[in-house]
């Protein structure tokens, strides 16, 4: 299991245990009608082109967008395992501009925190099955590396966390952000993602 699924489970655990209802999700979502292309293209079932696999990704987090709202709604915490942010950053990553990226996601729902667990490739690689998809190649995941350290640099929304410890201290890290954020938005609407950004013209 990845280091990222394993602490977006400890996160729930945690906050279910402190009498928060709290539930994961995870994208791309490969069970949906869109999720199972994805899942054949990561898998190397089948070939796409950039563009389009990106709007892949895209609708299949619209897909889910009602969805997300109502659980929201109704005072559930969300911990996402790869959001809008990611498909942004991969695409960008094979050289496609990153404001066209962001473009088809616009309007979905603004996560009130993003939590990037940063981890040296070379140590990412000796984590689980790495090199098992087709995004799992050493110097592609340097490119998406960078544009997320980047993109954290300017967005106050981020923060990045040092994955490089045992997995109770990386849960620890993260619930010192989680805790106070959730404190600090629970009583505010829910926003559309980007909607306070300048729009590509």
């Amino acid at each position: 299991m990845r280091a990222c699924s394993t602490q977006v489970a400890k996160l729930v655990e945690t906050l279910n245990g402190k009498g928060m209802k709290a539930e994961a999700m995870r994208f791309p979502a490969r069970d949906t009608a869109i999720g199972k292309i994805i899942d054949s293209y990561l898998k190397n079932a089948q070939d796409l082109s950039d563009h389009a696999v990106h709007l892949l990704f895209s609708a299949n987090r619209w897909e889910l967008n009602s969805t997300i709202r109502d659980k929201l709604m109704q005072g559930t915490t969300l911990v996402v395992d790869r959001y809008a942010y990611s498909g942004a950053c991969f695409t960008h990553a094979k050289g496609i501009d990153l404001d066209w990226c962001k473009a088809p996601d616009a309007g979905l729902p603004q996560p009130d925190l993003v939590l990037f667990l940063d981890l040296d490739i070379e140590k990412s690689k000796k984590r689980g099955a790495f090199g098992s998809e087709r995004y799992e190649k050493e110097e592609f995941q340097k490119k998406v590396r960078r544009c997320f350290l980047e993109w954290a640099d300017r967005d106050p929304c981020f923060t990045v966390i040092d994955a490089d410890a045992s997995i109770e201290a990386v849960t620890d890290a993260l619930m010192k952000q989680v805790l106070p954020t959730l404190d600090k938005v629970k009583n505010e609407p829910v926003g559309d993602l980007y909607s306070n950004e300048k729009k590509p013209q």
